[in-house]
């Protein structure tokens, strides 16, 4: 038998493409393998350069929106990496209650409550908000409402309060609530808000009092949300004392055992005197106000955006908002003499966003619209550079920092 006979004996000839394909399955092997373990451990890289980019390309801002919550309720958050780590330095006690970290979830990522376990458990935060919720089902405003602006890292909605309605949510909070492990799950809240054609907003406020007071940590009472026509108005000193009073009254029917503490959101666009009002508002006790979150979107649009979505009509989140968010802290802060936590949210996308905000005399600290950009993996990221921080500027723990913007201008 001669050579070539033996080689065509021993290397049959294949079929036409028979590499080719062979090649593909590998290299699709090995990209998704590679992809799985990146996500899996949730290499921030990989998100930012990666997984971001390309939803930007192909998914609009509310389908992928939808599917994070969907990717949540699921349980494809990072297993492993920088989010599962806690330090000891973010360990901080509020309102009665120990926290892993003072890094939290903002309302308006899971609105309807479909992904509080996952959120709760292994997200890696420290505080878990859900809502904004309404008694009665509403659709919100019409697609589209949610538009990135891409070159300036920020987002403009108008959902206008969609929401599944107090009925379905509250099912989900209590199925969610019936095996909580206080210890092993974030601190949870529920973010109040009013339907749309409500004449007597303080009504709507009662009824989520009524179905999710038992069943969380804190309630959030939403003023400030700039897509429901009229809302805001309930900053106004008076009707803010009518709304306050009333929802106190209702939490104190139920005589709970365990009350939930009750957080007022304001907006980042008051003026000096209404922010004054506000302090003198909340940190009457006769109120019950036990902190507030600062702050909402904004209707505001700094001149440096690039975005031709910056015109859109909307609240205006992300990067954009972060130094007017801060500010708001800084001066609320002031107001109050320091007397009533405050929840800082706007525009942080790091540990030095989140610093700011705790020096300027934020407790807590949310973040929500970071996820567009930078996806899950930015927890972790806060959380490691907010301890670093910590470390260079002489801090042993988190709650040293709180505030320390004022006390050094008093030196």
């Amino acid at each position: 038998m001669s050579q070539n006979a033996d080689r065509r004996y021993i290397y049959p000839k294949l079929p036409p493409g028979a590499i080719s394909r062979s090649t593909v399955i590998v290299l699709a092997t090995g990209i998704t393998a590679y992809s799985a373990l990146e996500l899996l451990y949730g290499s921030e890289t990989f998100y930012r350069k990666a997984v971001m980019p390309m939803v930007h390309k192909f998914v609009d801002g509310e389908d992928s929106h939808r599917w994070a919550v969907r990717a949540a309720s699921w349980g494809l958050l990072p297993r492993f990496g920088w989010n599962r780590k806690e330090y000891p330095e973010l360990k901080c006690e509020l309102f009665g209650r120990e926290f892993k970290n003072p890094i939290g979830l903002a309302a308006g990522f899971d609105k309807d409550g479909e992904a509080i376990k996952q959120l709760a458990k292994t997200s890696g935060f420290g505080l878990v908000e859900i809502g904004s919720v309404t008694p009665i089902p509403q659709p919100g405003n019409n697609r589209p409402r949610v538009f990135r602006l891409l070159e300036d890292e920020g987002v403009i909605n108008r959902y206008g309060f969609n929401s599944d309605g107090v009925g379905r949510v509250h099912q989900r909070v209590r199925s969610a609530r019936d095996s909580w492990v206080p210890e092993e799950y974030a601190y949870f809240g529920v973010n109040l808000g009013k339907n749309k054609l409500t004449e007597d907003a303080k009504l709507d406020y009662e009824i989520g009092v009524n179905y999710f007071a038992p069943h969380c940590d804190y309630l959030v009472l939403n003023v400030s949300s700039p897509n429901t026509p009229g809302l805001r108005s309930m900053q106004k000193k008076s009707d803010l004392e009518k709304l306050l009073a009333y929802v106190k009254g209702a939490l104190d029917m139920h005589k709970l055992e365990k009350r939930p503490q009750v957080f007022l959101k304001i907006a980042p666009d008051l003026i000096e005197s209404e922010m004054k009002d506000i302090a003198q508002v909340v940190t009457n006790r006769k109120f019950g106000v036990d902190g507030i979150i600062v702050s909402n979107t904004t209707i505001s649009r700094p001149d440096y955006l690039k975005s031709e979505n910056k015109e859109e009509t909307g609240g205006l989140s992300g990067a954009p908002v972060r130094e007017i968010s801060t500010e708001c802290v800084r001066k609320m802060y002031r107001l109050t003499n320091g007397g009533i936590p405050i929840i800082g949210c706007g525009g942080v996308f790091s540990g030095e966003d989140a610093y700011e905000k705790i020096r300027a005399g934020a407790s807590l600290v949310q973040l929500y619209s970071a996820f567009v950009y930078e996806g899950f993996p930015v927890i972790g990221k806060i959380k490691r550079e907010l301890v670093e921080l910590l470390k260079k500027d002489g801090f042993s723990h988190v709650s040293e920092a709180i505030g320390a913007d004022h006390r050094e201008e008093k030196k």
